[in-house]
């Protein structure tokens, strides 16, 4: 892992120490040297493309770099993907993402994004297979989010049943993983299993900073429970929080829809 490094000629210099490296002698030794050099060049391409603004260029270049000592670099064509993505240039940043699953088909972080860029697309049954194939990979440290949006996207071809085994999943391995609690407790509010609703939404509240659909949920819980202060709570928060969400708006035309009955 390279430490943080901020000031560009000191990354510039850093660069030229290493890829001089490449001209060591012995067998293979050439090769180790242009991959690490690559690498470099993906890492600091990705750092970067974090930090935003006008460090975009200074990732592409990076990126490029790393492409010209290896074309078929899954890393580099995932970091361009990201970069373009981040651009608005979608076809763009869909070929890239391809050709690093074709690169490199084991490379699942590169598909869970992926599956993000199709999700965002609404493209949900692309983006579904996608995070499916990466849930399936047991080498994955980050399996529990392809689980997560997994099951995210089975919401949104309407399989409920797959999307409550995808988010039990995940939270077999990440027994607080916010969207995972949040998700099964508006999928059983919506079953009408108000006792499990109330159930994951606690869960959520515990590890989690609330959020408009967190709280919003919260309000209709607590109604179908008799329990008013705990939804005058809930509304409460809403309303000084996040004045101009959709949620706050839902819950004003509730509140309306009650005084003319």
């Amino acid at each position: 892992m390279l430490a943080r490094i901020s000031s560009p000629a000191i990354i510039a210099g850093f660069l030229v120490v290493l890829l001089g490296g490449c001209v060591t002698t012995g067998p293979g030794g050439r090769q180790v040297d242009l991959d690490k050099a690559r690498e470099t060049h993906v890492q600091l391409g990705l750092r970067y493309l974090q930090s935003g603004g006008d460090n975009r260029e200074m990732a592409r270049h990076h990126f490029q770099e790393a492409l010209k000592l290896g074309k078929k670099d899954p890393q580099a064509h995932h970091g361009l993907a990201l970069l373009y993505q981040a651009d608005g240039e979608i076809a763009v940043a869909e070929s890239h993402f391809k050709k690093a699953l074709r690169y490199d088909r084991s490379f699942s972080m590169g598909r869970v994004n992926y599956g993000a860029f199709l999700y965002q697309q609404e493209r949900y049954q692309e983006a579904r297979d996608q995070f499916l194939t990466a849930s399936e990979d047991l080498t994955y440290n980050r399996r529990s989010y392809a689980l997560a949006n997994l099951g995210r996207a089975e919401l949104r071809l309407h399989n409920l049943d797959g999307a409550e085994s995808a988010f039990k999943k995940a939270l077999a391995l990440s027994s607080d993983l916010p969207v995972a609690l949040l998700e099964l407790a508006e999928l059983k509010f919506e079953k009408q299993d108000y006792t499990q609703a109330k159930h994951y939404l606690d869960r959520f509240s515990e590890k989690s900073r609330q959020i408009p659909q967190s709280l919003w949920l919260g309000i209709r819980i607590e109604k179908i429970f008799g329990n008013r202060d705990k939804e005058r709570s809930y509304a409460l928060a809403l309303k000084n929080l996040f004045p101009y969400s959709a949620e706050t708006l839902k819950y004003q035309q509730m509140m309306a829809e009650n005084e003319q009955q």
